[in-house]
């Protein structure tokens, strides 16, 4: 219906032209009518502001803000800075960096089965989160179209502050899943101010590097995964464990030197 008015307008002006023509020419008749069709056209299209499917896709706010409230337990993430995120975001959501080194390490904590929010300025940076969980199995991934600026030109609310939310952290089902999918995997619970783990860090890095055929490093923020460290015991760091094909075939608590990791893991 709010089509025809327009193509109601233009038809109106199109009839006047070719009424008013000195000579009628049928092929004023016919472009005058391509205008029309095309005019409806493009009205038809900015109609529809919003592309999804069934695993999701880039939605208007509106639609945006009514999915987030209607799904239960919804993962909203914010891809753009620290300062950015202090400076206003949505409200429960969290923040991790597109552009950051361990955007991926991060990003691998969020559960892959359930549907995903995400968003930054203007839609560019999402995007290109977006893509990238897509293509490493994340199901459902809805994008906010035109980002925080378009958010806020609806009159929708921020939330402020300088403290940055931290993710939620793995469940214990993704790290199985994690510890199960290599042959040996080297767990490394550390934290960014444990002055140890600091300085084991480039070790670590270093022996699974060159032992890549067959181990893998993966490397746990205690800060990031309370619930996690909680439900396994661990109230320290750093603290190494080595799975064997999800298999716990060692531990060790404390500082440890190369030579004696190389000793003790036999591989």
């Amino acid at each position: 219906m709010k089509n025809s008015i327009g193509s109601d307008i233009v038809i109106q002006t199109i009839t006047f032209t070719v009424m008013n023509s000195t000579i009628f020419n049928p092929l004023v008749l016919v472009t005058a009518l391509f205008m029309s069709i095309s005019a409806a056209s493009c009205q038809n299209t900015n109609q529809n502001d919003s592309t999804t499917s069934a695993k999701g896709g880039v939605v208007a706010v509106d639609e945006f803000e009514k999915l987030l409230a209607q799904t239960t337990n919804a993962q909203l993430i914010d891809v753009r800075t620290p300062d950015e995120f202090a400076g206003g975001h949505i409200a429960n959501a969290i923040n991790i960096n597109v552009n950051s080194d361990d955007f991926e390490q991060q990003i691998s904590g969020i559960d892959k089965k359930q549907p995903v929010f995400v968003y930054c300025l203007a839609g560019s940076r999402s995007a290109d989160a977006a893509d990238y969980m897509r293509s490493n199995g994340f199901a459902t991934v809805y994008e906010l179209k035109g980002g925080i600026l378009k958010w806020q030109a609806a009159g929708k609310s921020l939330v402020t502050g300088t403290e940055v939310p931290k993710k939620q952290g793995m469940t214990q089902e993704e790290f199985l899943k994690k510890v199960t999918a290599e042959n040996y995997v080297l767990v490394d619970y550390h934290a960014t101010w444990c002055k140890p783990c600091l300085e084991m860090a480039p070790m670590l890095d270093k022996v699974t590097a060159d032992k890549k055929e067959k181990l893998t490093l993966l490397k746990v923020d205690a800060d990031e995964n309370k619930e996690l460290l909680k439900q396994k015991g661990i109230n320290e760091v750093p603290v190494l464990e080595l799975y064997h094909k999800g298999k716990l075939v060692w531990s060790h608590k404390g500082s440890i030197s190369e030579a004696a990791l190389l000793s003790e893991i036999k591989l």
